[in-house]
């Protein structure tokens, strides 16, 4: 056997004990990833409870800024995070509405585990539109409506979420706020169509977060989830500023199976307090909204901003699906 053989052969034999090695390396690293990979248990949303934190809401009559129901509300819901939740904070606001008025807003904000710097924001609006100026009947367009889909039903699922959370903390720590005076913009037939008078508790804390330098490694709005049949498209300010949230969301919904309800197309342009939140504190969020241009409204619900928003149309199914994909979201981070 000459000198150039033998050589060949110990460079063979060591190159095949190198990978030999590696594989070993490898197998016990993969071994040791399997280890360490966490089971995720979420708990079971409980869509009947969700129902009663709406109804409990409704109960109060309109929570209109400045009337008794609002006040009677507020201290309720405020009540309730306190059972749950480590901290509660009332950020008491003014705010100029469309008629020149300044008004008293109350934004409630909810911490669990606010030591932790990883933070999911949840968000939804509590407050009632004053005049019900969708209404098919003229005379009850200054009426002010009870907005159980427009308002209470994502309270409804934020609380039922906030009651999981006290029971089982979530790995990142969470921060649930409620707007107040969302949904004060100017009635349609006064044809003022500037934003600047909508969601207006959402622009106020956007610029003044109710902890200096306040950071979230994303947000979720959730606004009319309590329709029957809920048809939640991609809306555009969702795509624009946070498609990666978007993106989660629903692909925690299709895991869940429900891709009859999480469509896979892009919706309208929504003017909602997500977009503030986006635009002035800069926290990538998007808005879970059921869109309907089939509707009389060509834009939401049948019954959007009229006197109708009532216990009698919110469906205890949807409340469940919409809460089922934000505890499998925030449960997974």
């Amino acid at each position: 056997m000459n000198l150039r053989l033998i050589a060949a052969l110990v460079i063979i034999v060591f190159a095949l004990a190198g990978t030999s090695c590696d594989q070993s390396h490898k197998a016990t690293q993969s071994h040791k990833t399997e280890k360490v990979r966490k089971t995720v248990h979420v708990p079971l949303f409980n869509a009947d409870s969700a129902y009663y934190f709406v109804e409990k809401q409704v109960a109060f009559g309109p929570r209109v800024p400045g009337t008794e129901a609002h006040n009677q509300c507020a201290g309720w819901l405020v009540e309730k995070f306190k059972q749950y939740s480590d901290t509660v904070i009332v950020q008491k606001f003014k705010a100029r509405t469309y008629d020149n008025v300044t008004r008293n807003g109350k934004n409630i904000i909810a911490s669990f585990q606010p030591e932790q710097k990883h933070r999911i924001l949840l968000m939804s609006h509590w407050d009632s539109r004053p005049f019900a100026d969708h209404d098919p009947d003229p005379s009850k367009h200054r009426t002010p409506i009870d907005a159980a889909n427009d308002g209470a039903s994502g309270v409804g699922v934020l609380l039922e979420a906030a009651r999981h959370f006290s029971q089982q903390h979530p790995d990142a720590g969470v921060d649930i706020v409620l707007f107040d005076l969302e949904d004060w913009g100017p009635p349609t037939d006064l044809e003022l169509y500037n934003d600047e008078y909508w969601g207006l508790g959402s622009q106020y804390w956007s610029k003044n977060p109710h902890v200096l330098g306040y950071e979230a490694s994303f947000g979720i709005l959730l606004d009319m989830v309590g329709v029957t049949d809920p048809k939640f498209k991609k809306e555009y300010f969702s795509l624009q500023y946070a498609q990666f949230v978007v993106d989660m969301v629903w692909e925690r919904a299709y895991g869940l199976g429900y891709r009859d309800y999480f469509l896979d197309e892009e919706g309208t342009a929504i003017n909602d307090d997500h977009v503030y939140v986006n635009r002035y504190a800069r926290i990538p969020s998007i808005d879970i909204i059921h869109l309907d241009p089939a509707s009389s409204n060509r834009s939401f619900f049948e019954y959007w901003h009229t006197t109708k928003d009532n216990m009698e149309h919110l469906d205890k199914r949807s409340l469940g699906i919409t809460g089922e994909v934000i505890l499998d979201v925030v449960y997974h981070q």
